[in-house]
């Protein structure tokens, strides 16, 4: 797997810190912030790819994320496109962790965006989600980063 640019892995960082009801979820943290993030995300995707479409997409961003964020293995995608918690979370979770396992989760599912549909039509995407969100001078290239 290739290394993430740091542009991507900024602008997951800016959308969640700029939700205010993403940053304030409960302790179980990770989970509830990876569940409103890609809830966000799901309508202009499901425009975009269909349910089934969408519900593969994510599939697939959570499976990478979990292996880099072990917590997530407490998620789940329904049929129709919705991410929710399989069991409670047993332990609770340091802020850190739970900042770390929202970014990647997001992380993963705009990279598989960039790969599939490019960098205009994500950033689109991405403006319809979080429409206060300041993306004007975002570059989200595909390169590697050193």
């Amino acid at each position: 797997m290739s290394t993430t640019p740091t542009a991507i892995q900024n602008l997951a960082r800016q959308l969640l810190a700029g939700d205010p009801a993403l940053v304030e979820s409960s302790n179980d943290g990770d989970a509830d912030r990876a569940v409103r993030a890609c809830e966000k995300l799901r309508v202009p995707l499901t425009r975009l790819a269909g349910v089934m479409g969408f519900s593969s997409l994510l599939s697939r961003a959570l499976a990478l994320a979990t292996r880099q964020a072990p917590s997530l293995k407490n998620l789940r995608v329904e049929a129709d496109g919705s991410l929710v918690k399989v069991d409670e979370i047993r332990r609770e979770l340091d802020a850190e962790e739970a900042r770390r396992g929202s970014v990647v989760l997001v992380v993963e599912l705009l990279r598989l965006l960039i790969m599939l549909i490019g960098e205009p039509l994500t950033l689109s995407l991405v403006r319809e989600a979080w429409p206060d969100a300041s993306l004007e001078t975002t570059i989200l290239r595909m390169e590697e980063t050193p």
